[in-house]
């Protein structure tokens, strides 16, 4: 391969202008990073929940609070980073993001009360929030469809490598104190940045990219538009976005039980001790790894060998969502390795759908709209995590069980992948949402929209109705991200109605006649 230096393009630094060869997967490798600093970051409060109770004193309703908080700010700033992150370009939101969750990571160690750290995690959500969005749009800019998904899946693969690296979190707190490791873990993310500001261009200008290269990505990548600026509100009349949106609100409270819940599980059900469920643990997170990596790739193989990019996408995420109900099975075994290996077949299977999931947005949009698209899917998958909150702490208060949760876990997948198709089809046409620019009103979004509303409306009549009751058989926190939820769902119905109206400007409207 020929040494390429693209014209007219000025040198970020010393060591700059050579070519690298498959830079694209350097990049890959700056993802994985930063999404292993962001997950490292969010499992340092709850690895080290069991020593700050002591030391700060709060209560198991008041960590529901703390836990409330990130949950809140990750869910509000989720839709909004995606816009900003298209707006502003993916290298200077990634600074920012990084910049206020590693603050606030290492904030956590100037607080004394659980107020404090409450006020800590809302803003760690609100700066964390930005990754996905931030990632897949740099994959997007960086990468040929074909291999979207398997990049997808090696720099998602970090978040059960921040999972798996608790103990040493744990460690760190014992030898050199909990302040230190909070503010540990926020100095990785500014020795990221250092690499990020550095490294990073787009593929148009980096001057160690080589022309061939250059010409992969570039091949069947739209070009970088900002001559006409979409409102997200407008994203709402694509197919496309409810399919990928819908699809991410049933499946990703799938992954946060597992996350939050599978200890509690393998210590009440199991009769597995903390220490040993610890190691335990480590099993189905390290299927997760094998799945999110193979699942991208799984996709990229079967484009390689000529299938559309729909069919293969779909088809991957078929052969996953349906390992899903294995879940199921392991609650009914009595034999724990069999449990086990029924859990760790579903997680990997999980992330290897969410290596597939999150490219649709690439898929099905122009790259100027791909992180509001998946900042939208990312804040309806913190909604539906929030009602999964409430339905387990309901469920295992008033049944004492644990089969109907993984009923639940199990079917979801497949009943999100019948969804997906009905929304997005079957060859994941691309929106052109400049001519949905030139659009007159829209009915269907409009009672799309006002059912929406009365849901979510309706939502809020029950948490508020059976307050009390919802309180007592979980706890005050959940009740609270319930309300949250269905508050969401109620604004998203307000937004739908709000994206019906005619989006033609006054002149087209007039020479229209309209």
């Amino acid at each position: 391969m020929a040494e390429y230096t693209a014209p007219n393009v000025a040198v970020g630094g010393e060591g700059l202008g050579k070519t690298i060869y498959n830079l694209r997967w350097y990049i890959c490798g700056l993802l994985f990073l930063v999404t292993l600093t962001n997950y490292v970051d969010r499992v340092t409060l709850g690895v080290l929940n069991p020593e700050l109770k002591k030391i700060i004193g709060w209560n198991s309703s008041q960590f529901g609070w703390i836990n409330f908080a990130f949950s809140l700010g990750y869910a509000v700033m989720f839709g909004i980073a995606g816009r900003l992150l298209d707006r502003f370009g993916v290298k200077a939101g990634m600074i920012c993001a990084v910049v206020v969750w590693s603050l606030a990571s290492m904030g956590h160690a100037f607080v004394s009360t659980w107020v404090g750290f409450a006020i800590a995690r809302l803003v760690l959500g609100l700066g964390e929030a930005a990754n996905f969005p931030g990632c897949i749009k740099a994959v997007t800019e960086w990468f040929p469809k074909r291999e979207r998904a398997f990049a997808t899946g090696i720099f998602n693969a970090a978040t059960n490598v921040g999972v798996m690296l608790s103990p040493a979190i744990a460690l760190l707190a014992v030898t050199v104190g909990w302040q230190v490791a909070f503010i540990l873990t926020g100095v990785l993310g500014f020795l990221w940045l250092i690499l990020w500001a550095w490294f990073y261009r787009s593929p148009e200008t980096h001057p160690n990219l080589g022309q061939q290269e250059r010409a992969l990505i570039l091949s069947d990548n739209d070009p970088v538009s900002s001559a006409v600026r979409v409102p997200w509100t407008s994203l709402l009349r694509y197919r496309q976005v409810w399919g990928f949106c819908l699809g991410k609100m049933m499946t990703d409270p799938v992954w946060w039980f597992y996350l939050t819940w599978l200890p509690t599980y393998l210590n009440s059900e199991r009769g597995v001790t903390m220490l040993k469920g610890s190691v335990m643990i480590v099993v189905p997170y390290l299927a997760a790894d094998v799945g999110s990596v193979a699942g991208g790739y799984l996709s990229g193989f079967l484009m390689k060998h000529g299938w559309g990019v729909g069919r293969a996408r779909l088809m991957a995420m078929a052969v996953f969502a349906f390992c899903m109900p294995a879940a199921i099975v392991a609650v009914f075994t009595k034999n724990f390795v069999v449990a086990l290996a029924c859990i760790s077949l579903a997680t990997a299977s999980h992330q290897a759908w969410s290596a597939n999931i999150f490219t649709i947005p690439a898929d099905t949009f122009p790259k100027k709209v791909v992180a509001s698209v998946v900042g939208l899917g990312g804040m309806a998958g913190a909604i539906g995590g929030m009602f999964m909150q409430l339905v387990v702490g309901g469920l295992l208060q008033a049944t004492k069980t644990w089969w109907p949760l993984f009923v639940i876990a199990g079917v979801m997948h497949p009943l999100a992948l019948f969804v997906i198709m009905a929304f997005t089809g079957r060859d994941f046409k691309q929106a052109d949402v400049d001519a949905g620019l030139r659009e007159g009103p829209s009915g269907n979004l409009k009672v799309a929209g006002a059912v929406v509303t009365l849901v979510g409306a309706a939502l809020i009549g029950v948490v508020v109705h059976f307050w009390n009751v919802i309180t007592h058989r979980s706890n005050l926190s959940v009740t609270a991200q319930g309300l949250t939820a269905s508050i969401g769902v109620t604004l998203l119905g307000l937004a739908l109605l709000y994206a019906s109206r005619d989006q033609r400007s006054v002149e087209t409207r007039l020479a229209a006649g309209g």
